[in-house]
């Protein structure tokens, strides 16, 4: 039997949404062989199923630079860098021109799910030559299943298939499963596609996040459209507290808009708002379900919108040697800085490989997937991420270890300093999430500003 060359092999690239494919600009940049897999049958197919939604990040925040050098030579321009797109329009006028592009559309495979990933001929047990072992990626295709073999594997598969369940302790509640025809996971198209299903209605929004802000915008639209719709939100805080952000001292215009419009809506009335709501039962009554919490029941409701986060599916990960954090699901170098049990300014220091990699080489989990059960950032930072880990794979350590990027402040802490953080490294370097999470500040110290009520 020939041997295999492992370094004659490509890298494989799990997930075609911005993140995957700003990774294959970078590898086709440093002349790396690559595989873009993608399971949904065309990129960006994720965030077509929110592509309703506007995004509060500008043109300027959403296009990767290796990315955006491979496209102006072909006539492409960047849309007004001030404006914020819906989540079509950026699948349309960013992800779909660069995936047409020649060096990445003949490395493209559509409707090509990886079901696995392990090292040819070792299983998570064996150890003695593990490392010289290619990846061994099982795909299950339209012409049903095959494999590959590859020299290293970014995982941007993000996490919008695994919705958190609406259940308080982390599992599905009681008869959620059953009542799934009730429920819907992210932001429905109320105003398009859903109309019929949710116009005069009485409806349940599930969450505190941005998801749930533009669900309670969109619901708010509906009732002008439709009088008799009804609804309630929910969330597990007991307070609101610092729910909606930093307001108009966020750095991102529209992301702090959207907090104060969703505030708006809270404050006038507009909904029925229900705090300190923890979940254990769903009871079908007739077509209605009710909501069992700890302390009450709320309903019934002619549909559930569960906008509850999301967390990453590490199932085809299961034979390789990774190393995570027990609570957040994340590289653990990573998640002591995002760990929403303490944190809520919205910066972390710039991480880059060091930060993502894992016992077993060349496995990097990026993008969403790499924050676990923390919520979303910014696509920049997902864009510094595989451009450190890309610059690794090829050999260029100096490269890959420069890890800088500058993003908007979420304004949360009010320039207080609550939430500062002793470091070597420049305050022009710190990376900004798209959330209300801060850097590492010991639990001990932290004032109120510096800390979440989930």
């Amino acid at each position: 039997m020939k041997e295999i060359n492992k370094n004659e092999l490509p890298v494989a690239i799990i997930g075609a949404g911005p993140v995957g494919l700003a990774a294959a600009a970078h590898l086709a940049q440093r002349g790396q062989k690559f595989v873009l897999l993608e399971a949904g049958p065309a990129v960006g197919a994720s965030i077509l199923k929110w592509g309703h939604v506007k995004l509060f990040s500008p043109w300027r925040y959403l296009v990767d630079q290796a990315a955006q050098s491979f496209l102006e030579p072909t006539g492409w321009h960047m849309p007004d860098p001030e404006a914020d797109p819906l989540g079509a329009e950026l699948v349309q006028g960013y992800l779909e021109p660069l995936a047409a592009l020649p060096p990445i559309k003949t490395n493209l495979r559509l409707n090509t799910r990886v079901t696995s990933v392990a090292r040819k001929g070792f299983d998570k047990l064996k150890t003695n030559g593990r490392e010289h072992a290619p990846f061994v990626i099982t795909l299950q295709t339209e012409a049903g299943e095959e494999q590959m073999l590859a020299k290293a594997v970014i995982d941007a598969s993000g996490t919008w298939e695994m919705p958190n369940p609406l259940g308080a302790s982390g599992t599905w509640a009681l008869g959620e499963k059953a009542n799934r025809d009730r429920i819907a996971y992210g932001i429905p198209a109320v105003l398009g596609a859903d109309h019929a299903r949710y116009a005069g209605k009485s409806i349940l929004v599930v969450g505190s996040g941005h998801s749930a802000f533009n669900a309670i915008l969109e619901l708010e639209h509906l009732v002008q459209q439709a009088p008799g719709t009804r609804i309630t939100w929910a969330v597990r805080r007991v307070q609101a507290g610092q729910m909606f952000g930093g307001l108009s001292d966020d750095q991102l215009s529209q992301r702090g808009a959207l907090g104060e419009r969703a505030q708006a809506v809270v404050e006038r009335g507009a909904v029925t708002f229900e705090t300190g709501v923890k979940i254990e039962r769903i009871e079908r009554v007739g077509e209605q379900i009710k909501v069992h919490s700890d302390d009450r029941v709320l309903g019934p409701f002619d549909e559930v919108i569960a906008t509850t986060g999301f967390r990453p599916d590490l199932s085809m990960l299961t034979e390789l040697r990774l190393k995570l954090d027990e609570q957040v699901d994340a590289p653990v170098a990573l998640a002591p800085l995002i760990d929403p049990n303490v944190h809520s300014c919205g910066s972390v220091p710039p991480h880059g490989y060091e930060e993502l990699k894992h016992p077993e080489p060349d496995i990097y989990i990026v993008g969403m997937k790499s924050y676990g059960r923390a919520p979303t950032f910014l696509m920049l930072t997902g864009y510094e991420q595989v451009r450190s880990v890309v610059a690794a794979i090829a050999g260029d350590l100096e490269s890959a270890r420069a890890v800088q990027l500058v993003l908007p402040e979420t304004g949360v802490c009010g320039g207080n300093g609550c939430c500062d953080v002793p470091t070597s490294k420049p305050a022009s370097a710190f990376i900004s999430l798209d959330s209300l999470f801060a850097p590492v500040v010991a639990a001990t110290q932290a004032s109120a500003c510096c800390s979440t009520e989930k």
